[in-house]
């Protein structure tokens, strides 16, 4: 339901700018280069609001490092954060800003390999871009953040040997880190004036990296903990902080206030070869192996430690490694909170392919059109098992809807790290894939803390769950699953036929920020599926078998695309019904969710509704007994 602010924009036309989302002014985008020109479409508009353009090759090929493009300076004139020379002007970089993203020319450092980029919009209260010319004495800078800057970076690029010079609010005016280098925090009073930065300005010293007279400088300016955000503006996206290592497995918890999507992670007291990490979710900030980048090296992409788990309200650090999570050691952080929008339609968060071949231009058998969060795969015309996979549960790994098994590593071709689809080698199965967007659909992977029901923790699905999936990734125990028509009183199995068991397996507490689910054991992680209600484009019911043709009103305008059905109070399957195999006014093709069978594409169970769906009276009692109770969950 809209809010009365959004009301009343549209009322008066939307005069104003009206509400920014994370979504608006930041964009992970990865992309395989073809030795051409090509434009980045991540929605981002740089042409008419400015902003920075951050690229990096995956795969170090080149060795070019960090490129970073902004606004002010123009296109093809590139800074590099792993080095201290001066800004070169690359034909063929970053050739133009455009409304809604980037174009890139044919230069082989940015186009001939795996790439990275990051976009930071200027914005109030996220980001800002500022250029100056020093004066070798004591003064302040204007900036338009219109909050007070968390974290600061400055690099003269008129001439080289300069380096890049950092401010962090959690070392406060008398000291400075280097972007471009792995040194540990200094104390130096020259370089901020020992004056903490404003709203509106932040000071220099005489300090020939920041205040040379003569000299021309770039400083990047980002927000913390300053609103501004979401439907009703008081959502923070942006949060710069630190945390003090102690050296164990399971290292600290820091509290964001959201979940990241972004990490940048420095120690400011560690020796000097210790350096920058650079995380994000789409390359695999997971709660898997996690793919580090150094903003101080051009060092390829390295998948090697499981540094951080984003949680609901944060990250836990999972690693002893010296670079995240040395005993006693100070570390700063910069993180970037996940997409928070909403969604309008049903096309914007669910998509469908049947079969996964051939691949398209970026090598993937299943596109989507977004970053899949979530993808259930399998070969519909044979006895194959069911794959289960997920962006929070890392690359190659997969647990089977039909069976209890434990998840299973180790498959290549299971990747996430694209932001149009995934799996990374042409395939025989179909795919059904879900973005996780708030009022839909969201992923949350905990570590159990005791054996049986959890106590309340969080979740971002942002509005009351109507339906949930929950899994145990590291033992042979079944799926537990919640739906509001039972009510937290009963659970079904996912991987059964069985009728709902009476017992509070998702305990007592669910709302739109908690929940409670079952683990077989203590340590155990956990896996949930939490999904809900969006009009128009998702619906989560129940229905009272008829046993003659019974129209399911979903609320949609033009049918569904995806229905799965179970019926509660007696043994059924898990129906899966959906257009790509065929939802018409004949048979339609199914499978079930609890079996590795081949589809059934024989019966005319289910026809086509332009409000939902209808089950038909030839169904049979799994679908349509009459004074039978099902659940479904529909997406249009």
């Amino acid at each position: 339901m809209p809010s009365n602010k959004k009301l009343l924009q549209a009322a008066a036309g939307n005069a104003g700018a009206g509400a920014l989302y994370v979504e608006d002014v930041f964009s992970t985008y990865l992309y395989d280069g073809t030795g051409a020109a090509q434009t980045i479409t991540n929605d981002i508009d740089l042409d008419g609001e400015g902003g920075l353009v951050w690229l990096k090759e995956r795969t170090n090929l080149y060795t070019d490092g960090h490129w970073w493009v902004d606004t002010l300076r123009g296109a093809n004139d590139v800074l590099k954060s792993n080095t201290t020379g001066a800004e070169i002007n690359i034909t063929y970089s970053v050739t133009a800003f455009n409304s809604d993203g980037f174009s890139l020319g044919a230069n082989a450092s940015v186009s001939s390999t795996e790439m990275a980029s990051w976009t930071f919009r200027k914005a109030e209260k996220f980001f800002d871009v500022v250029t100056y010319t020093g004066n070798g004495f004591n003064r302040t800078i204007s900036h338009s953040l219109a909050s007070v800057p968390g974290f600061i970076f400055i690099k003269r690029y008129d001439t080289g040997g300069n380096q890049w010079y950092c401010y962090h609010s959690s070392l406060g005016n008398t000291k400075r880190m280097l972007l471009s280098d792995a040194a540990p925090e200094t104390t130096d009073s020259t370089v901020w004036n020992n004056t903490t930065p404003t709203d509106a300005v932040f000071s220099l010293g005489t300090n020939v990296n920041v205040n040379a007279s003569g000299g021309s400088y770039m400083a990047y300016l980002f927000a913390s903990d300053a609103g501004g955000f979401g439907e009703d503006e008081d959502e923070n996206i942006i949060k710069c902080g630190s945390y003090t290592g102690n050296g164990n497995a399971t290292g600290p918890t820091v509290t964001l206030g959201f979940e990241p999507q972004y990490l940048l992670v420095k120690g400011t007291t560690a020796p000097d070869e210790e350096g920058w990490v650079l995380l994000d979710t789409m390359r695999g900030l997971s709660t898997s192996v996690d793919a580090r980048l150094s903003c101080d090296s051009t060092a390829a992409e390295n998948n090697s430690i499981n540094f951080a788990q984003p949680t609901a309200n944060g990250f836990q650090v999972n690693t002893t490694s010296n670079l995240f999570n040395k005993s006693s050691v100070n570390y700063i952080y910069m993180a970037i909170r996940r997409p928070m929008k909403t969604p309008e339609s049903g096309t914007e968060v669910f998509a469908l392919k049947n079969p996964g071949y051939p691949v398209d231009s970026n090598g993937l058998a299943f596109t989507s059109g977004f970053p899949v969060d979530w993808a259930l795969s399998k070969e519909v015309s044979a006895t194959d098992g069911w794959l289960a996979m997920s962006r929070l549960q890392g690359n190659g790994n997969r647990l089977r809807t039909n069976t209890s098994e434990a998840e299973a590593s180790g498959i290549s071709y299971g990747t996430f790290d694209h932001n149009t689809g995934w799996y990374s080698t042409a395939s025989a199965n179909m795919s059904w894939m879900f973005k996780r967007a708030t009022g839909f659909f969201d992923v949350a992977v905990q570590t159990a803390t005791q054996s049986a029901v959890q106590p309340a923790t969080g979740h971002n699905l942002g509005v009351v769950p109507e339906f949930i999936i929950s899994k145990s990734r590291d033992s042979n125990a079944g799926w537990y699953v919640y739906h509001s028509a039972l009510g937290l009183t009963k659970y079904l199995s996912l991987s059964s036929t069985n009728a709902f068991q009476v017992y509070n397996a998702f305990g007592t507490t669910l709302t739109s920020t908690q929940f409670q689910y079952y683990s077989p054991a203590s340590g155990q992680s956990i896996i949930n599926y939490l999904f809900a209600t969006v009009a128009g484009v998702s619906k989560v019911g129940g229905y009272t078998g008829t046993g003659n043709n019974l129209n399911v009103d979903c609320g949609f305008s033009a049918g569904a695309r995806f229905i799965l059905i179970k019926r509660t109070d007696s043994a059924g399957d898990w129906y899966v019904y959906d257009s790509v195999r065929g939802i018409v006014a004949g048979n339609d093709p199914y499978t079930f969710l609890n079996s590795s069978a081949a589809q059934v594409t024989n019966t005319d169970y289910i026809d086509p509704l332009s409000s939902g769906f209808t089950v038909t009276s030839s169904a049979p009692a799994a679908l349509n007994a009459s004074g039978g109770n099902y659940i479904f969950l529909a997406i249009a």
